[in-house]
């Protein structure tokens, strides 16, 4: 749970409170591009072994801390545009899907008015347990394979929800929920992209949870280091696209 408080700690400026957020046309929007690339050469991580119903997880997962692509593209950095306060409609189809014992994806990001379900695919009995801090935002059964369950409603405040799979320890997510839909995750590649963004001047943040293994919890999962956060300022004239690049190391 501390490297919980942590992440939480290091994610203030999306949890921090702000009005709510306004859909509007946007006029001459612009948008906002880049990639998040590994300095160095990336640590080997352990793979995270399966304690339970093995004959259908498999023995082992490899970890998700850190995904690194050919190209050192970090995939799973949640890139966010502060303080737009009116701006382009969301509501897009968010799943959080239990599958072959990985929550897919590891990492989600979500806006206001999207969506959000949480899906098992396998068949078998998944536990879905969001926690916000120490407070529970979900805590599911899902004994059914394609059953599905919608949680959008108790998504009520930003910040960063740590997902976990009571009935299999090896199972663990992240799910940002941010004040407007100018959020985005990094794909395979490390690439983002962020459209219809009002022009003007944005502090934009990289968050990543954190990859050095300092350990053990008490129920074997492993415990990283604490959160990444990387912020710029960016000025995103009408109708242009700016660029920014984040590095970790």
């Amino acid at each position: 749970m501390t490297a919980l408080l942590a992440a939480l700690a290091a994610l203030a400026l999306v949890a921090a409170p702000a009005a709510a957020y306004e859909t509007v046309a946007v006029q001459d929007g612009g948008a906002l591009a880049g990639s998040v690339k590994f300095a160095g050469t990336p640590p080997r991580l352990a793979p995270i072994p399966v304690n339970k119903n093995r004959d259908v997880c498999g023995e082992q997962k490899p970890s998700e801390a850190l995904v690194v692509g050919p190209d050192r593209g970090v995939r799973g950095g949640v890139v966010t545009i502060e303080g737009v306060a009116r701006g382009k409609k969301g509501g897009g189809d968010v799943i959080l899907d239990n599958a072959q014992c990985l929550f897919v994806a590891h990492m989600t990001a979500v806006g206001p008015d999207d969506r959000v379900r949480v899906k098992n695919s396998d068949a078998i009995l998944h536990n879905t347990h969001g926690f916000l801090n120490r407070t529970t935002v979900f805590n599911l059964a899902l004994p059914n394979k394609d059953q599905m369950i919608d949680i959008t409603k108790r998504l009520r405040k930003p910040g960063v929800i740590r997902v976990l799979c009571d009935a299999h320890p090896h199972m663990s997510a992240w799910l940002v929920v941010h004040e407007s839909p100018y959020v985005v995750v990094t794909d395979e590649r490390g690439a983002f992209r962020i459209g219809d963004v009002p022009p003007g001047a944005y502090r934009v943040t990289l968050w990543h949870p954190g990859f050095r293994q300092q350990g053990v919890d008490k129920d074997g999962r492993p415990v990283y280091e604490d959160p990444r956060t990387i912020t710029r300022e960016v000025t995103i004239a009408p109708k242009a696209t700016a660029t920014v690049d984040f590095e970790l190391r």
